[in-house]
């Protein structure tokens, strides 16, 4: 798999693409990841890139030049071009899964108040990460980079998908490690029988327990198991006794 993004601030990749598991990928070369910086590719003799919009307003609109020569210089039929705007679908882990399945991805990184209009001729998608503003589209390229990536066969190992939030519509279950005993607080015992079939029941029951917690809102659309389905009628009596 490819990623290349389009930015005007191409030092802000600098750590993220050399730590964790981005850097072991592309060591492994399992992906390339390029970075262009979109100024170089201006014909404005100031070197600008930005311009004042139209019927006035404050800030500064990203003219359509630079960014569709910059696109025209890497797109190749096997890409798909993401803009990173908040007026994108929101990015979720079944939307990493999808991007998987392209051999190339185009992130688009805006800055200022936004792109010329004209700007979404070129693409195939808007996509953000929340709903919320940032000062530009570059963290949000490194989260769905980093979301896509490690899903990259041979990235990360396939059994850590499995279980992790998001990826079953739940959220992970509680994990522990050494020492067993801190301030009082345990470990759970059934972690510490090594009976593989009570701790996989323990595990399931405890992310039904997060998610009706903290995220129940996953739960709409989503079809139970019979075991899930009993697990949860448990944790929901469970959790209106503590309350």
């Amino acid at each position: 798999m490819k990623v290349t993004i389009l930015t005007l601030f191409e030092p802000m990749f600098d750590g993220f693409l050399n730590t964790s598991i981005i850097k072991k990928a592309r060591l492994k070369e399992l992906v390339e990841i390029e970075v262009i910086d979109m100024r170089s590719f201006t014909l404005n003799k100031h070197n600008r890139v930005d311009d004042y919009p139209f019927g006035g307003g404050q800030g500064l609109v990203l003219m359509f030049q630079p960014v569709a020569d910059a696109l025209k210089s890497v797109r190749t039929p096997d890409s798909h071009v993401i803009l990173m705007s908040p007026a994108g679908t929101t990015f979720k882990q079944k939307t990493a899964r999808r991007l998987l399945e392209y051999k190339h991805l185009i992130l688009i990184c805006g800055h200022y108040e936004g792109f010329d209009e004209r700007v979404l001729s070129l693409i195939d998608e808007e996509m953000s990460i929340g709903d919320y503003v940032l000062t530009g589209g570059e963290l949000a390229s490194m989260v769905i980079t980093d979301a896509v990536v490690r899903l990259v066969d041979g990235v990360i190992t396939e059994q850590s998908h499995l279980d992790e939030s998001f990826e079953n519509d739940l959220l992970e279950y509680p994990q522990y490690t050494h020492p067993t005993l801190i301030e009082e607080m345990e470990v759970p015992d059934v972690l510490l029988s090594g009976h593989h079939e009570k701790i996989r029941k323990w595990r399931l029951k405890e992310s039904l327990r997060k998610t009706w917690r903290v995220r129940p809102d996953l739960f709409k659309g989503r079809p139970l198991t019979k075991e899930e389905a009993i697990m949860l009628s448990e944790v929901v009596l469970e959790e209106a006794k503590k309350a």
